[in-house]
């Protein structure tokens, strides 16, 4: 069955606060997977612990690229401790996505890890934005990256919202990496400004979406809104209600 969760990113002012409460309350409202940006200061047996308390289950963790270059097999111990299944790149420097070069580099990298993951019984993945539709001799550089990856089995944890803005369906990419889709941002866009907007509020065609995912084997509908205009709480609140609404989860 397809699960709900939240990329913790969205409430990162609150868990700077009070990190331990803050997840309480994302319990509270009914979430039951979570995606980690960091772990608060807590060692990862301790973090287990919290998230166990709270009926809250680690499915991924966002973890900058130097850390997968320096620092892998901690990353790795951190990992199996807090319990993830998936460990994803959630982003590429500005100075490293220049050219066709760059992402063929990247690929390296993360083909190295990908193997180090799958040794532990971990998934990689990556998570694009806006500037990964880039196209170099007519191909993007989404495409290129997990085209390198195929043979490592790297997961695309497809931001639907970053897509849509970049001029993409979303919908043609869940369709060219079936069974490569584990993991789906879901966010959307306000019909106004552009902006970051909670799930099912925006312009996006959810009904197109939800057809898509469950044709390429997306688990994990992850909400994220990068920035709340109200409070953040009530935001993943409501697109909560509305993936449990039409998804039936």
């Amino acid at each position: 069955m397809t699960e709900i969760g939240v990329q913790l990113y969205t409430l990162r002012d609150l868990l700077a606060k009070d990190f331990v409460g803050t997840l309480r309350k994302v319990s509270e409202i009914g979430y039951r997977a979570v995606e980690l940006h960091h772990y608060g200061g807590l060692e990862p047996t301790e973090l287990r612990k919290v998230l166990d308390d709270l009926n809250l289950r680690p499915v991924s963790s966002h973890v900058a690229l130097n850390r997968f270059e320096s620092e892998l097999d901690q990353v790795i111990d951190e990992a199996k401790a807090i319990g993830l299944e998936y460990l994803v790149c959630p982003f590429l420097p500005q100075e490293r996505r220049q050219s066709k070069a760059d992402y063929e580099a990247l690929a390296g990298i993360l083909a190295k890890a990908a193997q180090a993951c799958k040794a532990a019984g971990i998934k990689l993945g990556y998570h694009n934005h806006d500037f990964e539709f880039e196209t170099f001799d007519g191909t993007t550089a989404l495409d290129l990256l997990l085209t390198a990856l195929e043979s490592e089995g790297v997961q695309m944890e497809l931001d639907v919202y970053w897509a849509h803005k970049a001029g993409y369906q979303p919908t043609e990419f869940l369709r060219r990496y079936a069974g490569r889709a584990d993991l789906l941002h879901a966010k959307d866009m306000s019909k106004e400004t552009g902006a970051f907007e909670t799930v099912g509020k925006g312009v996006l065609d959810w009904n197109s979406l939800f057809e898509a995912a469950s044709a390429a084997g997306v688990k994990y509908y992850i909400v994220e809104q990068d920035v709340c205009p109200g409070d953040p709480l009530e935001s993943i609140a409501a697109s909560l209600a509305f993936l449990q609404e039409h998804l039936k989860a």
